[in-house]
């Protein structure tokens, strides 16, 4: 106990050993060696953040160059420097036009539409027509030209194409054409890249993705607006390619690397039979893969659209109860036109609007039925029927030629001579193609397919045809289907189909139809209502797919990009 001024204090029991002030010990007197680990790295990418620049951007193209390594290579490099944060990475996206080997073709030839104007000017002497056969030998076009000159030619509104006949337009500058000029200066630009040095093609090309051919790239101040350069594409004639240029940076962090230096690491970019057999992978050091890396696009082949949109209107068909049709592409006309009640005198009969086949008459067709239909084209059927009171020759009648429209297989499926069963109710369909010979324009090609179908049953009416085509179209999406009075000379009453274009907000003629007359039905041996339609499947794309015009979809103008990104409404 301690005695104080303040009283008695007792002194703390030991419990242990206490905190005790640590004396430092006195630091070594011998020089001191500080040890550092230097960063290591694969030798592409050491190769890549040693070529790279701190005070300003260098391309892809230019490492590339630099280094000796492949372009990809170095991008999958700069990558993987960029996600250690050594290098940093830039992209700039543009469109560039390259010609196509066809492209070139037309630039040495001249576009064909323009040899076919040219060639039409010299032989029609003041003439307002020349015939198309005459102006085609004088062009010296053959095969696809001859098809991508008459198709182009009114398009481009130099000219005209009617009856066999073709008429210019003598105040037409095809000198100025603008896909004619914007081919020549893509060619110009392609011979001078040729030229130019190594660097200056690299650079040009961007090194990512570049140029071997020198086809032609398009520089700035080429004379073609976007509209030109996407008809062109669309013709096959150029191909637009979008290209990215890649730079890179070095990052703070890539500068004190290489200010401390960095080794080059010893990497194994795949595991090998020799590496398993000889237990060597054990001790290598494999290179990472980078997942993120961008690698080419690969375009695999898929259904074309309009078989996709076929296969999805039978599906449909099916689906309603209707059982598919067949019959031959080239068929007599007495199928064709004479058993729909066709005056064989009708303007769509003549040699101008069918193409008939050199070939002999088609025999074997029920010589009975051949009298019924003669007799209905005569004096009508029925007490109050009157026929049409013109020519009517069999062996015209026998004559083969394409088929303009698939009623021809309704005709030999309604006659029995395809073997149907014609107990009401009946319901079939095709989708077949067709042949007309139509002026070309974004609705109307020489050839397409069509939608054929026909209901037999009892008591038909207006309403159960309307009905048909409204669940139809609800199938793809298409809501609003609208109907307009027309005359058919082998349906009463008849109604065309129109729909709204998606794109255009246009109204577009999609199909035809009726119930079949008494003078069509009748000779037939078909004693109900029979209701029956065409419609265009091209057309019906053109309103699922949002395209404006038919030629995008097949044929010579097919859009190649579009026809890879086209889906069908389901």
């Amino acid at each position: 106990m301690v005695t104080s001024d303040f009283g008695s204090i007792e002194a703390p029991v030991d419990s242990g050993p206490q905190c005790a002030r640590r004396v430092p010990e006195p630091l070594p007197t011998g020089p001191t060696r500080i040890v550092t680990t230097r960063m290591r790295l694969p030798e592409r990418q050491l190769a890549v953040l040693e070529a790279a620049s701190a005070t300003e951007e260098r391309t892809i193209a230019a490492i590339a160059d630099d280094t000796g390594l492949k372009p990809e290579t170095v991008t999958g490099a700069a990558f993987d420097l960029r996600d250690e944060g050594l290098l940093a990475v830039s992209e700039t996206t543009a469109e560039d036009a390259e010609l196509t080997a066809e492209g070139r073709r037309y630039v040495d030839d001249g576009l064909p539409e323009i040899r076919l104007y040219r060639a039409a000017a010299d032989a029609s002497d003041g003439d307002d027509q020349v015939p198309m056969g005459e102006a085609i030998d004088a062009s010296g076009l053959s095969g696809s030209a001859v098809d991508i000159a008459l198709s182009n030619l009114p398009r481009k509104g130099y000219g005209t194409i009617e009856s066999g006949s073709l008429s210019i337009d003598p105040d037409a500058d095809v000198d100025a054409d603008p896909e004619a000029a914007a081919l020549a200066a893509l060619a110009a630009a392609a011979d001078g890249a040729d030229e130019a040095t190594a660097d200056g093609a690299d650079e040009a090309t961007d090194g990512d993705g570049m140029d071997p051919d020198g086809a032609g790239v398009a520089p700035d101040g080429i004379p073609a607006d976007a509209e030109t350069l996407d008809r062109l594409a669309a013709r096959g004639l150029v191909d637009l390619v979008e290209r990215t240029t890649r730079s890179v940076t070095l990052t703070d962090a890539g500068v004190d690397a290489l200010m401390a230096g960095v080794e080059a690491a010893e990497t194994v970019g795949e595991l090998t039979p020799e590496l398993l057999a000889s237990g060597e992978w054990r001790d290598v050091e494999f290179a990472a893969y980078n997942v993120e890396a961008d690698a080419p696009a690969m375009e695999g082949g898929r259904k074309h659209v309009l078989r996709a949109t076929a296969d999805r209107v039978k599906d449909v068909l099916v689906g309603m109860g209707f059982q598919e049709m067949e019959g031959p592409h080239a068929d007599s006309d007495f199928w064709i036109n004479d058993c729909l009640f066709m005056p064989q005198d009708h303007p769509a009969r003549t040699h101008w609007d069918r193409f008939a086949l050199d070939v002999d008459p088609m025999a074997d067709i029920p010589p009975e039925l051949i009298d019924r239909v003669e007799s209905a084209h005569r004096d009508g059927w029925g007490a109050d029927g009157d026929g049409y009171h013109s020519p009517w020759s069999e062996a015209f009648a026998r004559e083969v030629a394409l088929r303009g429209h698939t009623t021809s297989l309704s005709m030999r499926y309604l006659s029995g001579v395809a073997g149907a069963e014609l107990e009401p109710p009946q319901r079939y369909f095709s989708v077949e193609k067709v042949y007309r010979n139509d002026t070309l324009d974004p609705t109307h090609l020489l050839e397409f397919f069509q939608i054929e179908g026909w209901v037999m049953a009892e008591d038909l009416s207006v309403r159960d045809l309307m009905g048909t085509f409204e669940e139809f179209y609800h199938q793809f999406g298409i809501e609003g289907i609208r109907f307009k009075p027309h005359y058919n000379p082998y349906t009463e009453p008849s109604f065309e189909l129109f729909g709204e274009h998606p794109e255009t907000g246009e109204e577009i003629e999609i199909g035809n139809s009726g119930i079949f007359r008494e003078e069509v039905t009748a000779p037939l041996g078909v004693d109900c209502d029979v209701m029956a339609w065409g419609l265009a499947l091209e057309r019906l794309a053109m309103l699922t797919t949002g395209a404006e015009d038919i030629r995008d979809l097949h044929g010579t103008l097919a859009d190649i990009e579009f026809l890879r990104n086209a889906e069908v409404t389901h």
